[in-house]
């Protein structure tokens, strides 16, 4: 696109159709096309780019539809053709009148005339040179001149000639467009979104910002620019929460607004209660509504797009309308919808006593509580809240109560969110009441859970101003401390978690033992082993006898990690082990996961990836959106030893979302890292270091010892995949800070071993093997005995290796690493061919190659492939036409694609732009032999 030219973010689809229907005029073959989407998604804009792809090829006419012409019969029809109403002349004598006195009075001759007329005209005018016709807002055209255009619209395709019509969205067709092809204006998706924020701040908007601001916005371009434009410096900074609304002088706002004016009073009195409770069901709507009345009453809405059915209920067709209608009510307004709300939901109360029993069941080993009883404390929160917004009552009496449902209530299955109630108590609470800063300690806590950080910060910031009780102090570091954690600098968060733990430990002792093991944490994230060592000393003194389980768990953690840690990994086996056995009893997801890494340094993946999976489902059961990324991230770990490559991709593209949304960089580092390492395995070199650069720039920047390393083995693995193996062994032999976690150096053992077996330093790889035999030493797992044993096969001397490579696939037979069994076969085959024995070679070589093709695994296929040539085996070439040739990504992309995906539904389920997904798909055409998705479903089918 040439700079004179808008650029218009995540619209690459709409331009391309635009495109095709200039190409056709210019072709003599031109026709229609409608943009429709809601108001801000940029139908203005392009229509703009399309008559700056016309210009000056092109004569252009445009018009758009007013509201106060829309009565004029011909308004539409004046303002589009005056420019060119000289040439009437030229047309038949019957359709030249009619014409004119459609243009000068407004009045139209029956039949066919009229409509002849106007095709007529825009025949003529293309005749010299093509035509492009642009109608902004059709639906709000006077009815005659829609009617005109739409006959014409029909009629083009045989003339040089381009009409363009954008029309609102939810409105019904506007004059009859029946037949002309239709463009629908989605959101933009989330890579788009980014980029426009990009362009409309000076600086780099924060994640969880964007993703406040796109929750109003939803995709929509003008929505995010006028909400970004609206932001106060602490609100960039983090330090005030986010915008709620549209900003109120903003033109989407008024344009809402108006919409709104325009409805009857009961519509909007019924709309407005539809604002101030998103849980109300249609049978409470129908008792809110006046009894003369019945919800037929809200047609005009539907009508006018404002409103739309979903499910029981009704709902925005614009979320940010939801904003309009309640903050633009009045004061007086909005405290009577909330005063009826609550007394339409106390009646209520008795009609749920009857369904109490259908909820009996007893509690899940989740600890969910029953379907009957979490209703209940819904119910209950939802008039605490609407009778405290309705200042209904003593403001001390309505903050007790609306405390108490809050801190009662599910987070996962409540409105309003528990952290919105709590805040609202605090406001309603006495300055100097300490009640006051513990609400707002728990609204902070509860909008941390619930994954909204700016919030949680907002919310701190304003304690600082209260008089807090000490034992409220505690809490609040490990609150600050926990966001410095997953979003900041690691020491820092180190330090802020050891002074919580020194205030928690004698009156929350729980809350306290958490506290250390989170300080812990940040010197694991930061490779920092000294430090944690030195906090498990610390912790082992403070042990009690009489310890809960749940405590009793993060102590044994502690101490295995640190014997782990001083390299006496017998020694840690005995607490390890303890820490799984007591994870049976735990429900608190954020604890299981220490249980969950104990396993894999035991050596039992298995175990590992059950106890993850069930701290995630744990979390999504309740609610606890923050805690999902870490969790997601643990999950990945014996995901990645067992070679379930797949499900690393899709488990860290959904963390690595999760994350960013939720303004966790340093675990959104750790994500980007696994991403490296599964594009490393695919063999998407641009990608992996693409991934990998990303992850250790957020490690640097941030002291992440183990993401860097991760980043760092992802680069090393392409490299030994890619036949270069002196840069796999520099790469995992460096130092660098950042770069050589232990942790990670040992998971990466296996491949430094094998890229400095082949380039010679024998002494550094049987340094490197010493260590790893002392850990798998201290496991019961086959698998990594098998490494061993193939580690050792490397290094061995002439006619040593066989028998232990021997020994490694016996052993690969007991386990489950699919993919590392064909990584020894490779290496077997290879060094069976070498000894001249091609033969028994290729017998290996060819299961590693069906393993390598299954994967996906590219580089090593054609390594596989290369070892197979050289052993005398003709090896059949690639398949022409077969998805065997495709990367795990590009065969989940082809899919999706088969199943009648767009390129935005794709980019949107694999966190990818939309640009990438087209170069993905580029890829699939070229080495599928195919041009179309037409032959793709074909093939896929």
């Amino acid at each position: 696109m040439s700079s004179d030219k808008p650029l218009l973010r995540g619209r690459g689809e709409e331009e391309r159709a635009l495109l095709r229907l200039l190409d056709r005029a210019r072709a003599g073959s031109g026709g229609a096309l409608l943009l429709v989407g809601a108001p801000g998604m940029g139908k203005t804009a392009l229509l703009d780019l399309a008559i700056a792809h016309a210009v000056p090829g092109f004569r252009v006419l445009r018009v758009s539809g007013v509201e106060s012409e829309s009565r004029l019969p011909y308004a539409g029809l004046h303002g589009l053709l005056r420019p060119v109403a000289a040439g009437a002349a030229s047309l038949p004598g019957a359709q030249a009148h009619a014409l004119m006195s459609a243009l000068e009075s407004g009045t139209g001759a029956g039949g066919l005339t009229l409509p002849a007329a106007v095709l007529g005209l825009l025949s003529a005018v293309a005749a010299e040179r093509p035509l492009l016709a642009c109608v902004d807002d059709m639906d709000l055209l006077d009815a005659d001149s829609r009617e005109v255009l739409s006959f014409a619209a029909r009629r083009v395709s045989g003339e040089p000639v381009a009409l363009l019509f954008t029309a609102r969205e939810g409105v019904r067709a506007p004059g009859g467009l029946e037949g002309v092809p239709v463009q629908v204006l989605g959101g933009l998706d989330a890579a788009a979104v980014q980029e426009l924020a990009g362009d409309l701040a000076a600086g780099k908007v924060a994640e969880d910002l964007l993703v406040a601001l796109d929750h109003i916005a939803r995709g929509n371009p003008l929505a995010l620019a006028e909400l970004i434009g609206s932001l106060t410096p602490d609100q960039f900074a983090g330090l005030a929460a986010p915008p709620v609304t549209l900003p109120k002088d903003g033109r989407l706002w008024r344009e809402h607004a108006s919409r709104l004016a325009a409805l009857p009073q009961e519509v909007q009195r019924l709309l407005l209660l539809i604002a101030a409770d998103p849980g109300l069901d249609l049978a409470t709507l129908i008792r809110a509504a006046r009894p003369s009345c019945a919800l037929t009453v809200l047609e005009p809405a539907e009508r006018a797009g404002v409103l739309h059915t979903a499910g029981d209920r009704y709902d925005f067709r614009d979320p940010a309308m939801r904003g309009v209608v309640y903050y633009g009510a009045s004061l007086l307004r909005r405290r009577s919808a909330h005063r009826l709300l609550a007394g339409l939901l106390g009646d209520d109360e008795q009609a749920d006593e009857h369904g109490a029993e259908d909820g009996a069941e007893q509690a899940d080993e989740h600890g969910a509580k029953p379907g009957a009883e979490q209703r209940d404390e819904s119910q209950r929160l939802r008039r605490a809240w609407h009778r405290a917004c309705a200042l209904d009552g003593p403001p001390a009496s309505l903050a007790d109560d609306l405390a108490a449902a809050a801190l009662d209530a599910h987070p996962a299955h409540t409105h309003p969110e528990p952290y919105l109630a709590l805040e609202r108590a605090a406001e309603l609470t006495d300055p100097h009441d300490p009640a006051k800063a513990e609400r707002l300690a728990a609204a902070a806590r509860y909008a941390w859970v619930a994954g909204r950080p700016q919030v949680t910060r907002s919310l701190l910031a304003r304690l600082r101003n209260l008089t807090a009780p000490d034992e409220l102090r505690g809490h609040v570091q490990l609150l600050h401390g926990s966001l410095e954690l997953l979003g900041g600098e690691t020491g820092s968060a180190r330090e802020e978690l050891l002074a919580a733990a020194t205030w928690l430990l004698e009156s929350h002792r729980m809350l306290g033992v958490r506290a250390l093991v989170r300080a812990a944490d940040a010197s694991y994230r930061a490779g920092d082993n000294r430090a944690f060592i030195a906090i498990a000393r610390q912790a082992a003194a403070l042990r009690r006898p009489d310890e809960t389980v749940p405590t009793q768990l993060m102590f044994e953690y502690l101490a295995g990690m640190a014997s782990t840690f001083s390299g006496s990994h017998q020694e840690a086996a005995a607490p390890l082990r303890r820490v799984v056995e007591l994870a049976g009893s735990v429900r608190d997801p954020a604890v299981l996961v220490w249980a969950c890494v104990a396993s894999m340094l035991l050596g039992e993946d298995a175990t590992a990836h059950r106890l993850s999976a069930r701290a995630v489902e744990t979390a999504r059961v309740r609610g606890a959106v923050s805690a999902m990324p870490q969790l997601l991230d643990y999950m990945i770990y014996p995901e990645i030893w067992m070679g379930r490559y797949a499900a690393v991709a899709t488990t860290a593209a959904q963390g690595l979302r999760l994350a960013q949304e939720t303004g966790q960089l340093n675990t959104a580092a750790q994500h980007l890292a696994w991403l490296a390492i599964t594009a490393a395995v695919e063999g998407d070199q641009e990608t992996c270091r693409v991934r990998a650069d990303a992850a250790i720039g957020l490690a640097d920047a941030h002291d992440l010892g183990i993401a860097g390393a991760v980043g760092n083995w992802a680069l090393a693995y392409l490299d030994l995949a890619a036949g270069r193996p002196a840069d796999a062994a520099n790469r995992l032999r460096a130092e660098r800070r950042n770069s050589n976690h232990v942790v990670i150096r040992v998971m990466a053992t296996p491949h430094f071993i094998e890229a400095c077996a082949r380039t010679g330093d024998h002494e550094a790889a049987g340094a490197a093997l010493r260590v790893l035999e002392r850990w798998v030493g201290s496991t019961r797992s086959p698998d990594l005995r098998a490494l061993v044993s193939r580690c050792r096969a490397l290094l061995a001397g002439p006619g040593e290796s066989e028998e232990l490579f021997r020994e490694a696939l016996d052993l690969h037979g007991q386990g489950v690493y699919e993919f590392e069994a064909a990584r020894t076969r490779l290496l077997y085959g290879s060094a069976l061919r070498r000894d001249r024995r091609p033969g028994a070679a290729r017998t290996h070589l060819h299961s590693a190659l069906e393993t390598f093709e299954r994967y996906g695994a590219r580089l090593w296929t054609e390594q596989a492939r290369t070892e197979l040539r050289a052993s005398g085996d003709p090896v059949r070439p690639a398949l022409d036409a077969t998805t065997g040739q495709l990367t795990a990504q590009q065969l989940q992309i082809a899919r999706m694609v088969a199943e009648g995906a767009t390129n935005k539904e794709v980019a949107e389920q694999l966190f990818l732009s939309r640009r990438t997904v087209e170069h993905h798909l580029r890829n699939i055409f070229s080495r599928l032999g195919i041009r179309s998705r037409v032959e793709l479903v074909r093939l896929m089918s």
